[in-house]
């Protein structure tokens, strides 16, 4: 690295903090900038005054990874405690496990079937008629059939998506969404927990480094790239090129926040299936932190809408006109340079947390390679198409 080079990250989550970690660890200077007044993105947690719980500011994100390089890189910054997601759902008046199980099964039909006796019952069920499921609402059908599908699946995903799950693509139901055992965790993942003081916490030492100056508040314009070696960009796509070609589809969650006096439902999560219902759930935080001990809570229902100019975005719709409006913005983050575009809004894709870490990682070692070898560095890690 030549004397006096720097990095400019656009954005503190943890894209932009675990690349800026490992190229400030080779020696250069890092600057970061974020619009918002803390780091950590939308995974930022937070101590409520009243009641003492830590709070997920922007809506509940648990660890879950299978990469054991990502699982001892986060337990370096933070310690990381044992957490099993079990959600619950209310359906009909009823509350049950998912995703669905054999007890879901049992409990729906009012029988007490086997795994076996289950399975076969569950296959005569499923619409067979199907043999290449197109949308989201044929792929349930193809494997759980109208029954569940109508009890777990349809009325939650209309309002997740704010369309019927007839217009959906299949691949968003990406495998079968039922199991044949009463084993309830969320995840299959082998590592699975929270940080104990949570991620705004892990992400601040993470970015503890004498090379690294984080500048909150602070927007990012194109032209504040000079002076600077090469830009990491973990904001929106759309938004770097100032919306040029249109804006591309998010949807983005309301929470409604509210306090209670003890315990208000008894788990973390509680999805709402009914379309009755206008929330998709109501996340309790306090559980999220199952060794505290906390007599108050604070809840949010979570309300999914079409993301506004203005509001934060969460999930990436893309749809056949998205995917296309995305194809011109990747064109046109191809002839930028100097810029790598990173992340779940840089590359409009969803990404879980321990893939944006790892991506992250990737990211940094391509760009000393490329460095060393005196090579250019890629838009993107890895195509958003």
């Amino acid at each position: 690295m030549k004397e006096g080079e720097r990095i400019l990250i656009v954005g503190a989550g943890l894209s932009g903090a675990v690349i800026g970690r490992a190229l400030a660890q080779e020696g250069w200077r890092v600057e970061i900038v974020d619009s918002r007044a803390h780091v950590a993105g939308n995974c930022h947690t937070e101590r409520d005054a009243a009641t003492g719980v830590m709070v997920h500011v922007y809506g509940p994100h648990i660890f879950h990874t299978d990469d054991a390089e990502v699982w001892a890189y986060v337990n370096g910054f933070a310690t990381f405690l044992p957490y099993k997601n079990r959600v619950k759902t209310t359906s009909g008046g009823q509350v049950y496990s998912l995703p669905v199980n054999l007890h879901t099964i049992n409990q729906f039909f009012g029988k007490c079937f086997r795994p076996d006796e289950a399975r076969a019952f569950i296959g005569a069920l499923a619409d067979r008629t199907i043999a290449d499921p197109r949308t989201f609402e044929e792929q349930a059908l193809r494997f759980v059939g109208r029954d569940l599908y109508e009890a777990f699946f349809k009325g939650y995903t209309q309002k997740q998506w704010g369309c019927a799950p007839a217009d959906l693509p299949a691949s968003i139901l990406k495998r079968l969404p039922v199991r044949f055992n009463y084993e309830d965790n969320y995840f299959f993942h082998r590592y699975q927990g929270m940080p104990e003081h949570g991620y705004t916490a892990m992400v601040e030492r993470i970015l503890d480094h004498p090379n690294i100056t984080v500048r909150l508040e602070t927007d990012f314009r194109r032209n504040a790239r000079d002076g600077f070696a090469h830009v990491f960009h973990s904001g929106p796509l759309d938004g770097y090129f100032d919306n040029d070609l249109g804006r591309l589809g998010y949807r983005t969650l309301d929470f409604e926040r509210f306090t209670h006096d003890g315990d208000y439902q008894g788990c973390a999560v509680m999805n709402y299936g009914d379309l009755s219902v206008p929330y998709t759930r109501i996340t309790e935080h306090k559980h999220f932190s199952p060794w505290e001990e906390h007599e108050g809570s604070v809840c949010y229902r979570e309300f999914s809408r079409t993301c506004e100019p203005g509001d934060i975005p969460y999930y990436p719709v893309r749809l056949v006109k998205e995917k296309a409006q995305l194809a011109d913005y990747v064109r046109l983050a191809e002839r930028e340079e100097g810029v790598t575009f990173v992340g779940r809004l840089g590359t409009y894709r969803y990404l879980d947390m321990d893939v944006t870490i790892r991506e992250a990682l990737d990211t940094a070692r391509l760009f000393m390679e490329r460095r060393a070898a005196g090579a250019a560095m890629p838009a993107f890690l890895k195509s958003p198409l």
